[in-house]
């Protein structure tokens, strides 16, 4: 039938795709692509051998079924055959041959026979085909993926397929040849390749349609078929001989009698995925010079797609075999004989058809430019480690270069990608938790600041009234004793107000005023102007190339002023206070450190508070960090602080880095 080259055999159930990448590793016509993670098959490069059927554990590759039409075709009033695969008894161990025959007859086939005596009929045509001795090499056609692999994908090795029917074929032309051309006939076997060339231009019309063991149970089931309601029956002549052994490996040779001779390479055979890939290009080379190649894609058609059975193979074997040593010791042998000799002249030739779906293969450098993007950037890289499905990573560059692969199947390029985007998230988080503390650290600080101002604008008047007339009564006492005592109230009222002071600079929405400001010098002047108590020492160490930045100056002698005055309350013995400048084109960094004796570690997380002081009573407010900190955040930039208080762990002392951007928004 026309399209049949483009037939989908196997559908992909897209929730079950897994993306393990096992039926890209078994199938050896790589028709298997890879599309966003799933594995669809590319029915025009398909062979139909059902590898990715049989592989696939969580049965997301799904042969596609013809029961329906084969129904449709059982409720029209065409005569119908079944002709059954000689690898049944190793499907229905469960069943006997005649009740299985007696099932098909119940589910409304007219006859039901036996693809094995096609298989004799072949067998004798292969032993002619080699009597000839002719000179020319010959690949056996008895297997439907084999011929369309090499239809395919080895389209100059089509003169060398042996021109012969299959045994499905043979079966349907006999019996067409004793019913007429009317009969319908639909094959029953292990093989999904078996639907593709049943409806093959070549041979339109020889069968009807093609279904597996695994879609009659199904029709069956449909049927309320059991064995136990099933009056037995045989199959109808004519009956398969030794073409009954054809289901097993080197059933064809053994049925045509044909030695594989392993002095003379005359007949040499093979089978099985890997075996067969190679036997044929093997033979493409010519480094194989045998008369007659018989390669199945299977180890026998015991092991097709098709089947439900999970017996071992030595165990399907033993079944077929003990099937036909019952079939031979009740064989009339005359009779079978005589049909033979009525099919003698039965045409048992065909034609093969090249469908070259082969592809153009990328060069070095277009490998070499994919293997790069997968992280390969030398041969070291390249570990063969066959996770894509593919055996090398040449293999897989070449699947990607074609299409039919991605990028994203090499697990070590996957785990590198993995491997960055955690770290990539690692960073968010970071930058996360940065944001959200500081965030946390403003919504303090605006609280405060509305407390703060509040309470300063209630306070302010009647403090300022109580200082005014505190002076007024100092300078007009004369009685010593009193004057100390309104001294000690002017004093006090004045330290009141000083704290009065700190919370509105603390509670005011400053604005940056940017300006263009020498940093180095701005940290030289500010230490002059705050000259240290006795026994501290100031260093400073500009590493600076451009020591100009965009900042407010008076709000950033505010930040020089607080972390000094701090660092000189630190060090009540003496020490060291270092201010260091360093920077890039666009920040640069003051790190000032003392020698001090450190802020406890349960304290770091609360020194940026409002209020918050390790300071004696009277000695601060707890107000200049939390200034500081607002005023490093207005300008967009950061402020950390490094503390060890601990003797034992080490020089005691601390440091605050403040970060800047060199340029405002």
């Amino acid at each position: 039938m026309k399209g049949s080259a483009t037939l989908a055999l196997i559908n992909t159930v897209r929730d079950r795709c897994k993306t393990c990448y096992q039926c890209v590793r078994e199938c050896p016509a790589r028709a298997i692509r890879i599309v966003e993670g799933q594995a669809d098959v590319i029915p025009e490069r398909c062979i139909g051998c059902g590898n990715c059927v049989r592989v696939c554990n969580q049965h997301a590759k799904i042969a596609v079924s013809a029961a329906d039409e084969v129904m449709a075709l059982l409720r029209s009033p065409h005569r119908t055959a079944a002709i059954v695969a000689p690898s049944f008894p190793a499907e229905f161990a469960e069943i006997d041959a005649s009740v299985l025959v007696g099932m098909l007859r119940s589910l409304g086939f007219d006859m039901v026979c036996e693809v094995g005596y096609g298989a004799d009929l072949v067998a004798l045509e292969y032993r002619r085909l080699l009597d000839r001795n002719d000179g020319r090499r010959y690949i056996a056609t008895t297997c439907p993926a084999i011929v369309c692999f090499v239809e395919k994908y080895y389209p100059d090795l089509v003169p060398a397929l042996a021109p012969v029917i299959s045994p499905m074929v043979a079966a349907a032309r006999a019996l067409r040849q004793d019913h007429g051309d009317a009969l319908h006939t639909v094959f029953i076997g292990p093989c999904l390749a078996k639907r593709r060339e049943a409806l093959s231009e070549e041979l339109q019309g020889e069968v009807t349609q093609a279904i597996t063991f695994a879609e009659l149970r199904t029709l069956f089931d449909l049927a309320s078929l059991t064995p136990v309601q099933i009056v037995p029956s045989d199959f109808d002549p004519p009956q398969a001989h030794m073409g009954a052994v054809f289901a097993v490996k080197r059933g064809l040779l053994k049925t045509a009698a044909i030695d594989e001779d392993l002095i003379t390479n005359d007949v040499i055979s093979a089978g099985g995925t890997y075996q067969f890939e190679e036997a044929i290009r093997e033979f493409a080379a010519e480094g194989m010079t045998p008369r007659l190649l018989e390669v199945l894609c299977c180890n026998g058609c015991i092991m097709g797609a098709g089947m439900t059975t999970e017996a071992s193979m030595l165990t399907r074997r033993i079944r077929v075999a003990q099937f036909v040593k019952q079939r031979l010791r009740d064989l009339d042998c005359s009779q079978w004989k005589d049909s033979i000799d009525r099919f003698s002249a039965l045409d048992m030739s065909r034609r093969f058809l090249a469908q070259d779906q082969r592809m153009p293969m990328p060069s070095r450098g277009q490998l070499a430019e994919i293997l790069q993007r997968m992280g390969k950037t030398k041969p070291e890289d390249e570990l063969n480690c066959g996770a894509c499905g593919y055996a090398t990573c040449d293999e897989h560059a070449t699947a990607v270069y074609m299409g039919l692969a991605e990028n994203e199947m090499c697990l070590p390029y996957a785990i590198e990608q993995l491997h960055t985007t955690v770290d990539e998230l690692n960073l968010s988080n970071q930058e996360l938790a940065s944001a959200q503390e500081a965030l946390v650290q403003a919504e303090k600080l605006a609280s405060m600041g509305q407390l703060a101002a509040g309470i300063a604008h209630e306070i302010n008047n009647p403090l300022g009234v109580v200082l005014m007339y505190a002076h007024l009564l100092l300078e007009d006492a004369a009685d010593n004793e009193l004057r100390e005592d309104l001294r000690m109230i002017a004093e006090e009222a004045d330290r009141c107000k000083s704290i009065v002071s700190g919370l509105l600079d603390f509670a005011r929405q400053n604005r940056v005023i940017r300006t263009p400001v020498d940093v180095n010098d701005l940290v030289v002047k500010t230490l002059r102007a705050l000259p240290p108590p006795d026994g501290i020492e100031v260093r400073t160490e500009c590493h600076l190339e451009d020591p100009i930045a965009e900042l407010d100056k008076d709000q950033f002698i505010q930040v020089l002023s607080n972390l000094i005055t701090n660092a000189y309350t630190a060090m009540p013995e003496g020490g060291t206070v270092t201010a260091s400048l360093e920077g890039d084109s666009d920040s640069i960094s003051l790190r000032l450190s003392d020698t001090g004796v450190g802020v406890p570690a349960e304290n770091l997380e609360k020194i940026f508070h409002p209020f918050f002081t390790t300071k004696q009573i009277g000695k601060g407010t707890g107000l200049g960090l939390a200034v500081t900190y607002g005023i490093v955040k207005m300008h967009r930039g950061t402020i950390h602080c490094e503390s060890n208080a601990d003797p034992a762990a080490g020089p005691t002392g601390t440091t605050f880095t403040v970060t800047m951007p060199r340029q405002g928004e």
